[in-house]
């Protein structure tokens, strides 16, 4: 069976959960006799597929908004993607959409798997070949009227490519039950498959020339408004001001913004709150290691792999008590009302100041792990392509 994927994901994210998914799918597929995939990709900055060259036939290619940056005017991300398609620059984007179209019309492959909400390939797909279709989270549909006021062209896409699918793959039990509730999708098309942790063997971790805090908090990924970071900072400020010696790191791919930085001084936190670009794994695995536990305060997540990627690195969790982090932290973890500061502070606090807690939710964070595996998700995976050829 040949599976194809398209470019979508791969030429927006650089790092992120989705991309690693795709990349860890078809890892997972290269090492199966039966099973073989395309991925319409010409040009990327993600880093998964870019080092791993024997995978993937991939050149490096900047995103369009890195193209533009710098540039200040109105529209100029739609003046470049016209320049592009005229062929008097060369976008990245516009060609990985050519590369996937061409793909797409070749019809060699057996089962067709976008990799995001586009619905581009719609007019070229044959009626005879099936689309698996991944939804990750249905935050947009949660949040639309307050952090994503411009996301109606996102809603329409997906929602008529949730209905044109000829599957669906959730990520989460908690996901399969929001597209039931909101799209009145019939459950029989919606397989659950969780996703994997690629920290699985974390070992031993190399901790030389490491410049962290000793003691700190450690907060992973975006700090969109959702995630809730800044209710979150704002709630532990007594915690940080108090503890001379306990810091709060952040890792994520962007340093904090200038709205951010003002936030931090005003409430007088700017020496005690430090940003960690995400360089590699390996830096991470080193951050979660060390860390006195990870804080997950987000207000909706359709899995939550820094959950199982803590875990990995006997990192003691504190999470939301939310969609769908009760179901993948299972009893390895603590819970609080995320929109509760009291709550957030005494939680964040039980682990801190009590070993014997701290070092029971390392154990058990090994435990949970076990339940989920990249080759258990690849493997549930292609039985639903099996069920569609």
């Amino acid at each position: 069976m040949k599976v194809l994927f398209d470019h979508q994901i791969f030429t927006t994210q650089k790092y992120g959960g989705i991309s690693r998914y795709f990349y860890e799918l078809m890892k997972q597929f290269s090492r199966m006799d039966d099973m073989r995939y395309d991925l319409s990709v010409r040009y990327s900055n993600n880093f998964y597929i870019l080092n791993d060259p024997k995978l993937f036939d991939v050149k490096k290619g900047k995103t369009t908004d890195e193209f533009l940056d710098g540039v200040k005017f109105k529209g100029k991300a739609k003046i470049y993607r016209t320049l592009g398609s005229l062929g008097i620059v060369k976008n990245p984007a516009v060609e990985n959409i050519k590369f996937s179209v061409d793909k797409i019309k070749e019809a060699d492959f057996d089962i067709f798997h976008p990799t995001y909400y586009n619905k581009y390939f719609l007019k070229y797909i044959d009626d005879n070949k099936p689309f698996v279709l991944t939804v990750y989270d249905l935050i947009h549909e949660h949040y639309n009227k307050t952090h994503f006021k411009n996301s109606h062209a996102v809603l329409s896409r997906k929602k008529e490519l949730i209905r044109k699918s000829s599957h669906i793959i959730a990520i989460s039990e908690n996901t399969k039950k929001d597209i039931i509730d909101i799209y009145n999708t019939d459950e029989n098309k919606i397989s659950i498959i969780y996703l994997g942790s690629s920290f699985n063997n974390a070992g031993k971790i190399e901790t030389n020339n490491f410049s962290a805090p000793e003691n700190y908090i450690l907060y992973v990924g975006d700090r969109h408004l959702y995630k809730n970071f800044i209710y979150f900072l704002k709630s532990i400020k007594p915690l940080l001001l108090k503890e001379k010696n306990i810091f709060l790191v952040c890792a994520g791919s962007i340093d904090f913004t200038l709205k951010e930085r003002t936030i931090l001084n005003e409430l007088g936190l700017i020496d005690k709150v430090f940003h960690f670009p995400l360089i590699d794994d390996s830096t991470l695995k080193v951050l979660y290691s060390k860390a006195l536990c990870f804080a997950f305060p987000s207000l909706y997540e359709g899995f939550g792999i820094p959950v199982l990627e803590a875990f990995a690195c006997g990192c003691p969790s504190v999470l939301s008590r939310t969609s769908s982090l009760p179901e993948v932290g299972g009893s390895a973890a603590l819970y609080f009302d995320p929109e509760c500061s009291e709550s957030i502070l005494e939680t964040v606090k039980k682990v801190l100041f009590d070993k014997e807690l701290a070092e029971k939710l390392r154990k058990e964070g090994f435990k949970q792990l076990e339940n989920f595996s990249w080759e258990k998700c690849a493997n549930e995976t292609k039985k639903v392509y099996n069920k569609l050829v």
